[in-house]
């Protein structure tokens, strides 16, 4: 039988049996390079066998690691782990700078960056920790009177996009090695960042490479952690494609999942009923902000939120029946 051609040029296997629809779940997926959030999730949708797939915080096409993917049900809980802050290992290089700030772009500026003396690498770096008003790349995917940035770049747009604050909780300097790119001596520094959503690691590495004098990009990114979940839980898309075909691909189960980003409150059987019927419960001693509620047999009833003397339904995955 003829193999069929792909989007990228190459070939497939002719399609086999569809593989049984997955569960409802998180599947932490390791990205790889060059792919976009979008190519995952449409592999994630073949995989799973449902059109009912999503994605949690979009990674450029150059960065690799942690995409948290909802199937079915799970979709429904991808707006709070948008929301979670994030780890990520990166490398910055001082004395170049580019049209994206990454090494995607075209390069604007050549600077030596030779002279650059550890302590005033160190204290730039703390100048970007903690709460910062930041300027997103022009060419990210935040939208400008409904349309994304880096599509309007492209049209050969001017975007000049208004800071918003975010909070890097720890940027570190792992390591620095000198280096020399058509001819310029510049400087490769290896970092650390855990920050807030919407924080764009480079946009710190342009911020880092402009307070030094040099301009700076970033020439790796990859995501470590998002919320509770763990490169050490991802799964490349080869090792689920090499799961059996006739096996549903494992997901991380709803209340499992619920768990990897919201505090938890247990329910009694009265309560979980309640709130399956969309009813409030009594509070107890649930913190502001959404609360995983988990009823008998480890069921996830709700995401509910305090409201005065009262707990109620924002969510609910588990229907009266």
């Amino acid at each position: 039988m003829p193999t069929a051609p792909t989007a990228r040029g190459g070939t497939r296997p002719p399609a086999g049996p569809r593989r049984p629809t997955a569960a409802d779940g998180l599947l932490v997926v390791d990205k790889p390079a060059g792919w976009t959030s979008h190519d995952v999730v449409a592999r994630v949708r073949r995989l799973a066998s449902t059109r009912k797939v999503g994605h949690a915080g979009t990674l450029d096409p150059m960065a690799t690691g942690v995409l948290v993917v909802g199937i079915g049900r799970a979709t429904r809980l991808l707006t709070y782990v948008t929301g979670a802050d994030k780890d990520y290992t990166a490398t910055v290089r001082l004395g170049v700078v580019t049209t994206t700030d990454d090494a995607e772009g075209e390069t604007l500026a050549r600077t030596d960056a030779s002279g650059i003396a550890r302590g005033d690498l160190d204290a730039q770096v703390a100048a970007l920790t903690g709460d910062v008003q930041q300027v997103p790349s022009s060419v990210s995917a935040i939208k400008v009177d409904g349309q994304r940035a880096y599509a309007r770049v492209r049209a050969g747009e001017d975007v000049e996009l208004a800071a918003r604050p975010v909070h890097v909780a720890r940027f570190a300097v792992l390591d620095v090695r000198p280096g020399v790119v058509d001819e310029v001596p510049v400087l490769d520094v290896d970092v650390e960042v855990t920050c807030s959503s919407g924080t764009y690691v480079r946009a710190l590495a342009r911020d880092l490479g402009a307070a030094l004098g040099v301009g700076g990009h970033l020439t790796a990114l990859r995501r470590t952690r998002v919320a509770g979940y763990g490169i050490e839980h991802a799964r490349t898309l080869d090792e689920l494609a090499g799961e059996p075909e006739d096996v549903a691909v494992p997901v991380l189960p709803l209340t499992d999942a619920a768990r990897g980003v919201l505090p938890v409150r247990a329910l009694t059987e009265p309560e979980a009923r309640a709130l399956s019927y969309g009813q409030g419960i009594a509070a107890a001693d649930e913190p502001s902000g959404p609360v995983a509620a988990v009823g008998p047999g480890d069921v996830l009833v709700a995401v509910v939120e305090r409201r005065g003397p009262r707990v109620v339904p924002v969510v609910v995955f588990a229907p009266a029946s």
